[in-house]
């Protein structure tokens, strides 16, 4: 059974960056970021296959936001950028026995969550 833990929130100013990350506890093969802003449904920010030859972000996100991922650390990152208000939420890391998929009801491993804030 995988484990999914996520660390690196926070609380940061508008236009300041952060880099949360993903501890997993076996292998996975897809994985991704998801977030829920208050009021708001659950929705994908990015995901990377285990080779990390393939990678997505949703196209609002696509220029200040970059997934990767370490196997030999069993460590996925989101490197997020020019923050901004919007972009306050709880971010889960996911992971999918699946073939390469952005699809919430896809992912089987959730992590517990880490807060973003961004003041302005």
């Amino acid at each position: 059974q995988v484990q999914l833990v996520e660390s690196g929130g926070g609380l940061v100013q508008h236009g300041g960056s952060l880099t949360l990350s993903c501890a997993a506890s076996g292998r996975t093969n897809t994985m991704g970021w998801f977030r829920q802003a208050p009021g708001k449904e659950r929705e994908f920010v990015a995901a990377i296959s285990r080779s990390g030859r393939t990678a997505y972000w949703t196209d609002s996100l696509r220029g200040r936001f970059t997934i990767s991922r370490d196997n030999a650390k069993n460590m996925m990152y989101l490197q997020m950028n020019s923050l901004q208000p919007e972009d306050t939420a709880v971010y889960y890391c996911a992971a999918a026995e699946e073939s390469f998929t952005i699809k919430k009801d896809d992912y089987d491993y959730w992590g517990q969550g880490t807060q973003v804030t961004v003041s302005s």
